[in-house]
Order: C-alpha cells, then structure tokens, then sequence
C-alpha cells in the first residue's frame, strides 16, 4: 500500500511538471458571484522574452452548466510593450453544441474549463510586455453563470 501511494505521487507530480513544459503565462481573473459586467475587463501583462519565437495564445474561459448561451462574444485588446494599442478585436467563440447544448470543454461536476485558440503561430513584433485586456460583449449585462477569464500563451511546436 505504501508503494502504491509512492507510485500514484510520483506519476502525478511527473504529470503536472510535463503538461505545461511551453507554458510562458498562464493567468485567470475569478469573475465575482458569476456575474460578469460589461465594465469588468481583466487585463493580463504578458512579458516576451523572445521575439523570434511563435506562440499560441488562447482564451481561458471558465462557466457552469446554468450558463445560457452556447456562445460567448469577447473583445480583446492588446497592447504593446511601448503602451499602443496593437489591435481590437470582436470574436465569437463557442463553449457548447448549439444543438445539444454539451460543453466543448473539460469538466467536473457543473464548471467547466474552455481552452479556445485566438492566435496561432503568431510571432510578436519585439521583446516586452504586452496587455491582454478582455471584455464580454453579449447583449446580456451582467453575463451570468461564467466563473473565470483569462489567457494562456504558450511556445508553439515547431
């Protein structure tokens, strides 16, 4: 029996120090109560050291099954290290079959956790620290029944 548990954490520790091996920022802002405002717009400061280097970047998005729309519309905006505004974007992202209404993401119980691409191979244009800052933009105000935002980036595979 005591091996056992000596088997189980070595395997789960191997399993947490492998999965994110490309990870360069991984951050999520808790949205309070579930509800989530127009005016509540996380930012997260992403420091890239390499510049030369592609990177996924993608949405981190956290709700529970009461959520009531299969859809969620974001708009991000990023800002480069010099403080300008690089780009605006509105985006359209699904989290559940429009059908069937089953989650997209990995879950537990009635939360669920989305990991949705929005950049690919993207290459930044020089060293710093940019500013992710994401806001919801349905017609629902306040949006409810999502739990967290936030962003990954992470060193794309060559």
């Amino acid at each position: 029996m005591k091996t056992f548990g000596l088997v189980a954490t070595l395997c789960f520790t191997i399993l947490l120090t492998s999965c994110d091996k490309n990870v360069v920022y991984k951050a999520y802002e808790d949205i309070d109560d579930g509800q989530w405002f127009i005016k509540n717009t996380p930012s997260f400061k992403v420091e890239i050291k390499d510049s030369m280097q592609l990177y996924n970047v993608f949405y981190l998005v956290r709700n529970t099954l009461q959520y009531p729309y299969y859809n969620l519309y974001l708009t991000r905006k990023i800002t480069g290290p010099d403080n300008t505004l690089m780009s605006t974007t509105l985006q359209e992202v699904f989290i559940s079959n429009e059908i069937t209404g089953k989650p997209f993401g990995k879950g537990l119980g009635d939360l669920f956790d989305h990991k949705i691409p929005f950049l690919t191979n993207y290459k930044f244009p020089r060293s710093g620290t940019y500013t992710f800052t994401l806001s919801q933009s349905m017609r629902q105000n306040p949006l409810p029944f999502v739990m967290g935002i936030g962003i990954s980036v992470e060193k794309a595979e060559k």
